[in-house]
């Protein structure tokens, strides 16, 4: 799909995930439509599957949640069977918000948040226990130094913004 996207479209991706709350009318001034072709076209790219979800992006703090926290995780055994029975277990614990599945040394990495250290030594003393972990190593994010969305737009191919 990618390259069947034109600058309009990358435009509208662009601004999409800067701002996913724009209303329409404001999203095709600032790529240059009216509104129904504009709407037509996040329509489309929802439909790719190109444009996956909205999310409203909150304050962990303001929220209660004081520590962000990262957990590599090297496995015992990595057969099929044995992923997939990590990877459930992963996806139904609350704390964990992202998990990315590695190549190298760790075999996943995970991004946590917890409302404070007692409940995130809960959450490594537990995730320690779990059959066929080898090894887990823990880091406590200090400060957020930056906080993009995933893919740089403004270095894709198309874009006349």
């Amino acid at each position: 799909m990618r390259g069947r996207l034109d600058s309009i479209d990358w435009a509208i991706l662009k601004e999409l995930q800067a701002d996913g709350s724009i209303t329409n009318v404001e999203l095709a001034r600032r790529v240059g439509l009216s509104a129904p072709p504009c709407l037509r076209r996040v329509r489309a790219l929802e439909g790719e599957g190109i444009i996956k979800a909205y999310r409203a992006m909150l304050d962990p703090k303001a929220l209660g949640f004081e520590m962000v926290c990262f957990a590599m995780v090297q496995l015992a055994v990595q057969g099929q069977a044995d992923l997939k029975a990590f990877e459930d277990r992963i996806t139904a614990w609350t704390m964990v918000r992202e998990c990315w599945k590695l190549s190298g040394d760790i075999d996943f990495i995970l991004k946590c948040v917890a409302p404070n250290l007692q409940a995130f030594q809960g959450f490594v003393s537990d995730l320690t226990s779990l059959p066929n972990v080898r090894n887990v190593r823990t880091s406590l994010a200090l400060d957020l130094v930056k906080d993009e969305p995933l893919i740089p737009i403004e270095d894709a191919p198309d874009v006349r913004a």
